[in-house]
């Protein structure tokens, strides 16, 4: 038996050598790996290296935004993802605008757009959910050819001096136009995993996508319908679709898989616990952006500066951009649902710094006041979205996305109505109110967000 001593001077093992090891259906003893330089063997081997996962690293700035867009397949689809969007802004803007010059009725056109609007509304989620079990190339692209001839449609019927139902028939077919941003989510959230900042700062760039879709689609819609001719608006949305979805659906490396049956715990988005008062908390704000755009309009006009109103809703919408991408730049501290309250009171503060230009009458001062309106609204939206992604399975979360868009569209359809009764009937600044109440509804809603994660659910 060894003394003491010699025990003591004996190597220590390895703190990583393995002692068990499973192969297969089998658990086997592994012995302890010897010591550098013993044994007939030598030194071991190193160990292997290991192989880098194919996901962005997370940092702060610029170059967060940059490692995403390096991994292999994803500035290709940002770019498929970016023509696709475009039409959304232009399509109803252009609509408007081609069948006023027909038609010489705004509220025929209203009634169209807004019927197109009531489809979308219906047909969307299911479009999304068809996305969720098939897969994206096999439905976004028929989804979007339906559309193409949808919105073709409508430019034969305006030409051809068709019946009015005619055009509530063409444009409802539209509205089978695949979520490009649901989907460009769906893939990010595949690529990157399950880690916070990474998606974080993945949401806060789509979100600055959708920010510069929405600004710039409807004043190329309106350049188009205006210089050249009334249809050009509607038919440069239709190729910007076509082009934009074929080469979003053409990167096939990096689409997620389709869920061909409901996975479990993977049940409806709307059945979900906490999903009603989130929808509802999309459609508030929803009603603040509708209510603050017509509104600026609205009193852009009354003030004499009807030109400047586009740019003031132009710098709206240029805010929240920039704002996005600061935001993403850093991973957020905190839960979702704790930050959501926070940041809704900081857009109700925000907002009243339009509603307090208007009581001046002057445009000059609302324009900043909008900007920094807008500036609050994209930490708003980009934590609401990552709540979505937390709480929806990976089965339904094409769907989930797209009812938010939905509930986004309803309010803003919802607060133009409004924010436009206002401007009639009473003083131009009058809607800017309605938004404040709007946004303080939706911290009451945000408040019962602040419940756990649910079980099975991602976040």
């Amino acid at each position: 038996m060894p003394s003491l001593p010699a025990l003591r001077r004996r190597p220590a093992l390895p703190a990583t050598a393995p002692l068990l090891a499973a192969t297969g259906h089998t658990l086997a003893v592994a012995a302890p790996a010897a010591p550098p330089g013993s044994g007939p063997g030598g030194p071991p081997p190193p160990p292997p290296p290991r192989r880098p996962r194919a996901t962005a690293t997370t940092r702060s700035g610029p170059s967060g935004y940059l490692a995403l867009l390096r991994l292999p397949g994803a500035t290709a689809f940002t770019l498929g993802g970016l023509l696709a969007r475009l039409p959304a802004g232009m399509f109803s803007v252009s609509a408007v605008l081609m069948i006023a010059a027909s038609r010489d009725s705004y509220a025929l056109a209203g009634a169209v757009t807004a019927t197109g609007l009531a489809a979308t509304a219906l047909v969307a989620p299911w479009t999304a959910r068809l996305v969720d079990r098939y897969g994206q190339r096999r439905v976004a692209r028929p989804a979007a050819a339906l559309a193409v001839c949808g919105a073709l449609a409508l430019v034969a019927c305006v030409r051809l001096g068709a019946p009015a139902w005619t055009l509530f028939a063409a444009y409802a077919a539209t509205a089978t136009v695949p979520n490009a941003g649901a989907m460009a989510r769906a893939r990010w959230q595949a690529l990157l995993g399950e880690d916070p900042a990474r998606r974080h700062t993945a949401t806060s760039f789509e979100q600055a996508v959708d920010e510069v879709c929405f600004m710039a689609g409807p004043a190329l819609a309106a350049v188009l319908c205006t210089t050249l001719f009334p249809e050009a608006g509607t038919l440069t949305g239709v190729a910007l679709l076509a082009v934009g979805i074929t080469l979003f659906t053409a990167q096939r490396a990096t689409e997620p898989p389709p869920h061909p049956r409901p996975a479990t715990g993977s049940a409806a988005p709307l059945r979900r616990p906490g999903t009603a008062p989130l929808l509802a908390v999309f459609l508030a704000t929803g009603i603040v952006f509708g209510t603050l755009e017509v509104t600026t309009l609205a009193f852009a006009d009354t003030a004499g500066h009807a030109a400047a109103g586009g740019l003031i809703v132009g710098l709206q919408a240029a805010g929240s951009c920039v704002a996005g991408l600061v935001y993403g730049a850093r991973a957020p501290a905190g839960p979702a649902a704790a930050r959501l309250p926070v940041l809704l009171a900081l857009l109700t503060a925000a907002l009243a710094l339009p509603a307090l230009a208007a009581t001046t009458g002057s445009a000059v001062l609302l324009a900043p006041a909008v900007l920094c309106a807008g500036m609050a609204t994209a930490p708003v939206m980009i934590t609401a979205m990552t709540l979505v992604q937390h709480r929806t399975p990976q089965a339904r979360l094409n769907e989930g996305l797209t009812l938010a868009v939905t509930a986004i569209l309803t309010g803003i359809a919802l607060g133009s109505a409004l924010a436009g009764q206002a401007a009639d009937r009473l003083t131009p600044g009058t809607g800017y109110t309605v938004a404040l109440a709007a946004a303080c509804a939706a911290i009451a809603l945000a408040a019962r967000l602040r419940a756990p994660a649910l079980s099975g659910v991602r976040g």
